[in-house]
């Protein structure tokens, strides 16, 4: 099985590509330079990959994101939010079209290398905010894409999308029962010399680990009340959940 596996760097896709390899896949770890405000998940990505001994390719597409407008995370314009994944303002992290650039790329590698998979770490927790996460999405742009290389891609080449039922606590679990270094991923949207613990990435990370269970090995600089969350876990639990 060989899979073209997109790894930005954060805990979710580590743990994708860790997966894979404990799975014996075959992996191409496919990165992207976006144009985003700082490069500190891409360089967890290439020594991460590179400790497992796997290739990867970064691929630069920066003028596509710099000139999406608008968006906290490429336009210097705009400061990134604070806050929960809930709220309103987490729209500013929206960069549109990026995942239907960055499968279609990784699908066209997929095609001439005579890949298996399309492999990316889309959860469920990305399905509130980011419409490009969303199954029917994932569904749509697989059909699509087979159908732009029909006779020159496998039959069999799909988008593989193992997580996309499971929360950011599951993925958290299941990183750390493969031994994945989450410490050594990085989800923050600020570019700071640690977690800023205060955008809608870092606050959702801070959750996961304590819904999991997991010791969390991350520095913040301000960390989240997360009081709500023994609740949740407490009620989540007691539903066998």
């Amino acid at each position: 099985m060989k899979s073209i596996t997109l790894v930005s760097g954060g805990m979710d896709s580590v743990t994708l590509m860790y997966q894979l390899h404990s799975q014996e896949a075959e992996q191409l770890i496919l990165s992207f330079y976006y144009g985003q405000k700082h490069t500190k998940e891409l360089d967890g990505a290439a020594a991460l990959s590179k400790g497992l001994g796997l290739d990867q390719l970064i691929i630069d597409i920066d003028d596509y994101g710099l000139a999406i407008k608008g968006c906290a995370l490429t336009d210097y314009r705009k400061d990134v939010p604070h806050g929960h994944y809930e709220a309103e303002t987490m729209r500013d992290t929206v960069v549109p079209g990026r995942n239907a650039v960055m499968l279609s790329i990784a699908w066209g590698l997929a095609a001439s290398c005579g890949a298996d998979l399309v492999s990316c770490a889309v959860h469920s927790g990305d399905h509130y905010i980011y419409p490009d996460c969303r199954p029917e999405f994932i569904s749509a742009l697989s059909g699509a894409l087979a159908l732009g290389t029909k006779g020159h891609a496998k039959d069999t080449l799909k988008i593989n999308t193992p997580f996309i039922k499971m929360t950011k606590g599951d993925i958290c679990s299941l990183g750390a029962s493969l031994d994945v270094p989450l410490q050594r991923t990085w989800t923050c949207y600020e570019g700071g010399s640690v977690h800023c613990g205060e955008c809608g990435s870092c606050i959702e990370r801070q959750e996961a680990f304590i819904i999991a269970g997991v010791d969390d090995p991350t520095t913040y600089l301000v960390k989240h009340d997360a009081s709500h969350i023994s609740e949740l876990k407490r009620i989540s639990s007691h539903a066998g959940i």
